[in-house]
C-alpha cells in the first residue's frame, strides 16, 4: 500500500477549508496554518510561516514541549492516542481550554510532518482551589523564624496537595541541592526560570507538564521545584505569587537569624574578648578551647608559616589526637587547608580541595573544615582551622565571619604574649648583663672572666656552645682560651691563624661580625674538623676590640640545625662582647700592673738578699778570719800532743773528741762562707753523664760507710742528651750536697736513684735530674722550710747545704723541687735550661 506524500501547497488549501485550529508544523517550524489558528494566536499569515513553533506556546512551557518534541522525534516518547488537553495562553494574557489531535503525514521532498487540529473549549477559570490553598500557606509562613521553618511549612503544605518540593539554591555557579540528594536531569530549566524570573515548567511524559520550577529571587537567589499531577499552565500566575511569598518569607528569615546570630556573635566574641584581656595572657591552647563552643567544632588548630619553606607547622591544638596531630603537623604547601586559606582573603571551606587534600586535611574523624588566614600588618602570621564531625553541619560562610574576628583577636593575643615574653627575655637579658657586669667587675683573673662570660653568653644568646678566642699578636693567631662548661677542656689546644677563611678567623680580621646559618652550606668558610667535633649546625663570631685593638673573637654555635641570626641578636651578641673586651682589658691592665708590683717586689727582695748576704759575706769573712786562726792552733797542738804524749784510753777519746769538733766548727765556716761568698757561674758545655758520676763519686766518698750499709746507686741518662751549658764546679757541689743527705738517710740501705732526662715547660727545654732516696722522708709541715739558711734537722748539721743547693741553681737560671712521701723517701728535682740564658 502507498503512503501519500501531500506537497505544502495541497496542505493549505486543505487545512483552509476546516473551520476549527488547524496548524502543520514541519522540521519544528510553522509549515502551514489556516485563518482559524491565526486568529486564535494573534498573528498574520507572514508572521508565522517558518518560524519556530514554540514561539506561539507559553514562555513557562517552551522548554518543556520542545524537549517532549526532541524526544518524540528521536522515537524515545510514543505520542498519547486520542486528543490531548492543552492550556493555550492568548495574546490578550488569557488561558484557553484546547484538545488537540496530533497527526503524521508524509510531505514531498521526504520527511514527515505534524498536522495538530484543536478543538477550542471554555474559557479557562483561575484555580481558585489552588490559590485558597497557597493564600494559607503565605499566612503560616510568617510565622515562621527561620529558614528551615519556612522551607518546612511550604514542604507540609505542597504535600498535602499532593505535591512534592525541593529547594536547589544558587552558590553563585550553580544550584545545588538543599537537602543533599541527587540533581534533577533538567535542573537547568531551574536556572533558566532564575534568569527570566517566572516559573518555567519540566516533564516531556505527557501533554502537561509534571513539574515546575519556580525562581525564589532575594539577596541569596533559589530555585523551588513542585512536583505532581495536576499542574498546568493556569496555575502559572498563582504559582508566581507563591514563589514570591516564600522568597519574601525566606528573605525574612535570613534578616531575622542574621539578627539573632549577630546578638549572639557578639556576645560570643565580648566573651573571649574578655578571657583574651586577662592580666596573664591566656595560652593559645586555652584560647582554642575557648572558641571551640562558639564555633561548634570538634577540634581546633592554629598553624604558623616555617620560615623560609612555605609550610605550615602545627603550634596549638584543641581536642586533637596524636595520630591527628601527626597529621596536621606539617602542611605542605599548596596541600593542605591551612595553605590554601593562606593564599585567599576571606578564609576557605574544605569543599575548595580534592577529595585526596580533604581526606588528607581532615582526617578520618572529620567531614567539614574551615580555615581563616591570621593577617598583621598586611601580612600572614598564621592559620586558624576549624573541624567538625560526621554529625555536624558543614561550616558556611557565617562560620568564616566569626572565624575571622576570633582570628584577629588570637592575633591580638598573640602579639600581647610576643610583647611579654620580650619584655621577660628583655628583663632576663638585663639581669644577665647585670651579673656579667658585677661578676667581671668582681674579678680581675682574665681566666676567671673567660670561663664565666661563656657560660653567661649561651644563656643570653639562646646558643648550644660559646668559645673564646684570644690574639697572639707576636704569632698572629688566635689561640683557645675558654669555652662554655660543655667543652671547656679540650678547646684550649685549638689555635687558628688570624689569615685563615673561617668564621674565627674573618671576625677577628676585618672586626665585624661573621654568621653562617647554615654550616653544611658554608664549603670551606668553616673549620671542619672543629665542626665534626662539636656537631655544629649554625655559627657565629663575633670580635672582642678594646681602643680599636684585637683581643679575640667570640664563637657561638648551635647543634639544634640551621639557625637566621637576626639583627637584634648580633646587636646583643656586639654589646655583651664590648663589655667583655673592656673587662678582659681592664683584667690585662690590672695583671701587667700587678706583675709590675711583683718584679718590683722581687727587685727589692732581691736587693735586701743581696745586701743581707753582702753583710753576712762580710761578718762571715771577719769571723772565718778570728776562728780559724784558734782553730789552726788547735789542730797543731792536737797534734803535737798525740805526737808526745802517744795517748791511750780516756786521753786519746778526749783528743779524738775535740779534733773532731774542731773539724765540724771548720766545716761550719766553710759553708758559711761558701753561702755568703758572691759567685758568677762560667758556664760551660759539660757531659752531663760524667758530672753525675764523679758528683756520686764524691758523695760516696763524704759518706762513710757507705758501702758496708748496702746502698746501691742506679744512674740513668737518656740518650742523645747534649751538652749541657754549667758551671761544672758549682752543679757537682750541689749534687754532692743532695746525694749526701740522701745517702745519710738511709743508715739501714736502700736504693739510690739518679735520672737524667729532657723536659719541656712552656715552650723552653730543659735537663731535669731526679735523685731519689728511700729514706724516711721529710715531714709535710717541714718540707717548704729545707731549703732556709741555717735550718736543719740533724744532730751535726749546719742547715746551709739545701741552700747553698738553691743558690747555686737560681744562679744556673734553674730551680729546685723536693717531694717527700713519709717513709718511702724524698725525690729532688734539678731542672737547669739545655741553652744559655738570654742576656737582659
Amino acid at each position: 500500500m502507498t503512503t501519500k506524500r501531500y506537497s505544502r501547497e495541497e496542505l493549505a488549501a486543505g487545512v483552509e477549508l476546516m473551520p476549527n485550529p488547524v496548524v502543520c508544523v514541519h522540521e519544528e517550524r510553522i509549515w502551514v496554518a489556516n485563518a482559524a489558528w491565526l486568529q486564535l494566536v494573534g498573528v498574520t499569515r507572514e508572521q508565522a510561516l517558518g518560524r519556530p513553533y514554540t514561539q506561539f506556546t507559553a514562555p513557562e512551557e517552551r522548554s518543556r514541549l520542545a524537549a517532549q518534541h526532541a524526544a518524540r522525534r528521536a522515537g524515545e516518547l510514543v505520542p498519547a492516542p486520542g486528543p490531548v488537553a492543552y492550556t493555550l495562553r492568548t495574546p490578550d494574557g488569557r488561558l484557553v481550554d484546547l484538545f488537540i489531535e496530533h497527526r503524521q503525514v508524509e510531505v514531498e521532498g521526504g520527511g514527515k510532518a505534524v498536522l495538530a487540529s484543536l478543538v477550542r473549549t471554555a474559557e479557562q477559570r483561575p484555580e481558585v482551589g489552588l490559590a485558597e490553598h497557597l493564600v494559607e500557606m503565605s499566612a503560616s509562613l510568617v510565622s515562621a523564624h527561620s529558614e528551615a521553618a519556612v522551607r518546612r511549612v511550604a514542604c507540609d503544605t505542597l504535600s498535602r496537595l499532593g505535591f512534592t518540593c525541593r529547594f536547589f539554591p544558587f552558590d553563585g555557579g550553580a544550584l545545588v541541592a538543599q537537602d543533599g540528594g541527587p540533581l534533577p536531569e533538567d535542573l537547568g530549566l531551574g536556572l533558566e526560570a532564575l534568569a527570566e524570573e517566572r516559573p518555567t515548567f519540566g516533564g516531556t511524559e505527557g501533554a502537561q507538564p509534571g513539574h515546575v520550577y519556580l525562581p525564589l529571587v532575594s539577596a541569596q537567589p533559589e530555585v523551588l521545584r513542585l512536583e505532581g499531577a495536576g499542574l498546568s499552565l493556569a496555575h502559572t500566575s498563582v504559582l508566581s505569587l507563591f514563589a514570591k511569598v516564600v522568597a519574601a518569607s525566606l528573605s525574612d528569615a535570613r534578616l531575622l537569624g542574621s539578627v539573632e546570630r549577630s546578638k549572639w556573635e557578639m556576645e560570643a566574641v565580648a566573651d573571649v574578648a574578655r578571657f583574651v584581656a586577662q592580666p596573664v595572657p591566656p595560652a593559645p591552647e586555652a584560647f582554642l578551647a575557648r572558641i571551640a563552643g562558639p564555633l561548634a567544632a570538634d577540634a581546633v588548630a592554629l598553624h604558623l608559616p616555617e620560615a623560609g619553606t612555605g609550610d605550615y607547622v602545627l603550634l596549638a591544638e584543641y581536642c586533637l589526637d596524636a595520630d591527628e596531630r601527626v597529621a596536621l603537623e606539617r602542611e605542605r604547601s599548596g596541600q593542605g587547608l591551612s595553605a590554601a586559606a593562606a593564599a585567599r582573603e576571606g578564609g576557605v571551606l574544605s569543599d575548595v580541595l580534592g577529595e585526596a587534600e580533604r581526606a588528607r586535611a581532615l582526617g578520618t574523624r572529620f567531614r567539614s573544615g574551615a580555615a581563616v588566614r591570621l593577617t598583621r600588618g598586611g601580612q600572614v602570621r598564621g592559620v586558624l582551622q576549624a573541624l567538625r564531625g560526621p554529625g555536624s553541619p558543614p561550616f558556611g560562610p557565617d562560620d568564616l565571619r566569626l572565624m575571622g574576628t576570633f582570628g584577629d583577636l588570637l592575633v591580638a593575643l598573640l602579639e600581647q604574649r610576643r610583647l611579654r615574653s620580650e619584655s621577660a627575655r628583655q628583663l632576663s637579658d638585663t639581669r644577665l648583663l647585670l651579673d656579667l657586669a658585677r661578676t667581671t667587675s668582681g674579678t680581675l683573673e682574665t681566666a676567671s672572666i673567660l670561663d664565666v662570660a661563656a657560660d653567661f653568653l649561651v644563656k643570653l644568646l639562646d646558643v648550644s656552645n660559646c668559645f673564646i678566642m684570644l690574639y697572639d699578636e707576636k704569632a698572629n693567631l688566635l689561640r683557645g682560651a675558654a669555652a662554655s662548661a660543655a667543652h671547656r677542656e679540650g678547646f684550649r689546644d685549638v689555635v687558628a691563624p688570624l689569615t685563615a677563611n673561617t668564621v674565627a678567623a674573618r671576625a677577628g680580621r676585618e672586626r665585624r661580625p661573621v654568621a653562617v646559618e647554615d654550616v653544611s652550606r658554608a664549603g670551606g668558610q668553616v673549620n671542619q674538623e672543629l665542626v665534626q667535633r662539636y656537631g655544629e649546625k649554625a655559627l657565629l663570631g663575633v670580635p672582642l676590640t678594646s681602643r680599636e685593638e684585637l683581643i679575640g673573637v667570640v664563637i657561638v654555635d648551635d647543634v639544634r640545625g640551621p639557625r637566621a641570626f637576626t639583627p637584634a641578636l648580633i646587636e646583643l651578641a656586639e654589646a655583651t662582647c664590648g663589655q667583655l673586651a673592656l673587662s678582659i682589658a681592664n683584667a690585662r691592665l690590672y695583671e701587667s700592673l700587678w706583675a709590675s708590683y711583683a718584679e718590683l717586689a722581687a727587685t727589692r727582695a732581691e736587693m735586701v738578699k743581696r745586701e743581707r748576704l753582702a753583710a753576712l759575706g762580710e761578718l762571715s769573712a771577719i769571723v772565718a778570719h778570728e776562728v780559724r786562726n784558734p782553730l789552726g792552733v788547735i789542730f797543731n797542738a792536737v797534734s803535737s800532743l798525740r805526737r808526745l804524749l802517744h795517748p791511750h784510753g780516756d786521753a786519746a777519746m778526749l783528743l779524738d773528741i775535740l779534733a773532731e769538733e774542731s773539724d765540724r766548727l771548720n766545716r761550719m765556716v766553710g759553708d758559711l762562707l761558701d753561702y755568703t761568698r758572691p759567685r758568677d757561674p762560667v758556664l760551660q758545655p759539660e757531659d752531663l753523664a760524667r758530672v753525675l758520676q764523679d758528683s756520686l763519686d764524691a758523695a760516696c766518698q763524704q759518706t762513710p760507710g757507705a758501702g758496708e750499709r748496702h746502698v746501691t746507686i742506679d744512674q740513668e741518662v737518656e740518650p742523645g742528651l747534649p751538652h749541657v751549658p754549667m758551671d761544672r764546679r758549682l752543679i757537682r757541689q750541689a749534687l754532692v750536697n743532695v746525694a749526701v743527705n740522701a745517702l745519710q738517710s738511709m743508715p739501714q740501705g736502700g736504693k739510690l736513684q739518679v735520672r737524667a732526662s729532657r723536659e719541656d715547660r712552656d715552650g723552653r727545654p730543659l735537663l731535669r735530674i731526679d735523685v731519689a732516696d728511700e729514706g724516711p722522708g721529710i715531714p709535710a709541715e717541714l718540707v717548704h722550710r729545707v731549703f732556709e739558711p741555717f735550718f736543719t734537722t740533724k744532730a751535726q748539721g749546719t742547715g746551709l747545704g739545701l741552700a747553698v743547693v738553691k743558690r747555686i741553681l737560681d744562679e744556673h737560671h734553674g730551680e729546685i723541687a723536693v717531694a717527700s712521701t713519709p717513709g718511702r723517701g724524698t725525690t729532688f728535682t734539678f731542672r737547669l735550661p739545655l741553652a744559655p740564658p738570654e742576656a737582659p
